[in-house]
């Protein structure tokens, strides 16, 4: 299997960043709490902006000072390696205030 480039893996965090996006924009905090569906989309998807995170070069990531790599790929590995103690909160955080800007930096032109 070959590695996908930088390219593609920037397009893999926007999409998933899309897709949560979207999974959220017609529901409030207290219904993402009781939605186990939609809690269980985000967090896939989470977890796959921060394994396409942990695969980008260096160099492109330089080119993209303002994001925080380390801090989404930390977010990978809680979210995968303690899955049941997820802190639904901070799911809709990152969901809501933390995606966005994320979105809007990747989408800049280079």
């Amino acid at each position: 299997m070959s590695r996908r480039s930088d390219e593609e893996l920037l397009q893999d965090i926007l999409q998933c960043a899309d897709r949560i996006k979207l999974y959220i924009s017609q529901i409030q905090y207290e219904e993402f709490v009781g939605d186990y569906k939609t809690q269980d989309a985000v967090i896939r998807n989470l977890e796959i902006i921060g394994e396409a995170v942990k695969l980008v070069s260096e160099d492109t990531k330089r080119s993209y000072p303002a994001v925080p790599w380390r801090e989404i790929a930390g977010t990978r590995d809680k979210l995968i390696h303690d899955y049941f103690g997820v802190n639904i909160d901070v799911v809709w955080s990152i969901a809501k205030t933390d995606l966005p800007p994320l979105i809007e930096e990747l989408r800049k032109p280079r």
